[in-house]
This record gives C-alpha cells, structure tokens and sequence, in this order.
C-alpha cells in the first residue's frame, strides 16, 4: 500500500529520489532542476517535503515552501513509476497538509516541453497563470495555481 509520508529531504532516503528526480529532469529537459530547491528552511514549518513509500521502497516526492503567508509553491514533484497514482496520491497530500499551514493558494512552475506534468496539474484542477518570480519572460516555463 501506498503511503505518503512527511520528510527531510537531507534524509538518505529521500536524497536519492530527489536524486533520481534530478537525473530525469536532466535527461528529458537539459536540466536538473536542483538549482530551484537551494532555499529549504528546516525549522520552518511553512516547509514542506514529503516521500511516497511503496513497498518499502521510495517512490516519489513532493515538497511545497512559502511565497507569502498565503502562497506556497510545489516543488521536487515526482512519482518514479508513472501512471500509478503516486503523483496524485503526492499532489493531495501536499494540499491537504498546505491548507493546515494556512496557505490559500499553490503555485508551481514547470517546463513548456513537460507534457505528461502540464496535463496532470490541468487535470488536478490547476489552471495556468501568469509567469511568477524568477519565471516572469522565460519562455520556456509555465506557470500554474490552485486556489485551496
């Protein structure tokens, strides 16, 4: 059975799927992704970072960190066998848990070339935005939200 479960991403555990997140990334789009998850505050518990546990095996990632008080963004979303609702198992956790911090809203930012990670965020219920923060012009990111 699938379980999701809160975590530290320094955790060896959890240091190799964001790993083998990284490696994919890097291998689908030219780029890891690491240098967007540098700004992890531990003691913050605004902070999020979870792993899905399968098995006992680790399975996928997610993480959300603050943009304002009301604002998180999703990061480090992963599921390393797609199609098996790990990624949405994933997702609403991170919302759930999101909406006990106080957040009222989720934002997140992927590649334009993402197909499969545009259509799952459009099919949880996320709808494009306007690029935000460091994405605002670059061409090749875009950005989505949910209102909580």
């Amino acid at each position: 059975m699938l379980a999701i479960k809160i975590s530290n991403p320094n955790d060896p555990s959890a240091y190799s799927i964001i790993e083998e997140l990284s490696q994919n990334l890097y291998e689908r789009f030219g780029s890891d992704g690491k240098n967007s998850f540098t700004e992890w505050e531990y003691n913050n518990p605004k902070y999020l970072f979870v792993v899905a546990e399968l098995n006992d095996e680790i399975v996928g990632c997610g993480a959300i960190r603050p943009l304002s008080d009301k604002t998180g963004e999703v990061k480090r979303m992963f599921a390393k066998y797609p199609r098996k609702s790990i990624g949405q198992s994933i997702l609403s956790f991170l919302e759930a848990k999101a909406k006990e911090l106080g957040y009222e809203e989720l934002v997140l930012e992927t590649r334009v070339k993402n197909k499969e990670g545009c259509s799952f965020y459009m099919n949880s219920n996320y709808i494009k935005t306007p690029n935000y923060g460091k994405y605002i012009g670059r061409l090749d990111a875009v950005c989505f939200q949910k209102l909580l």
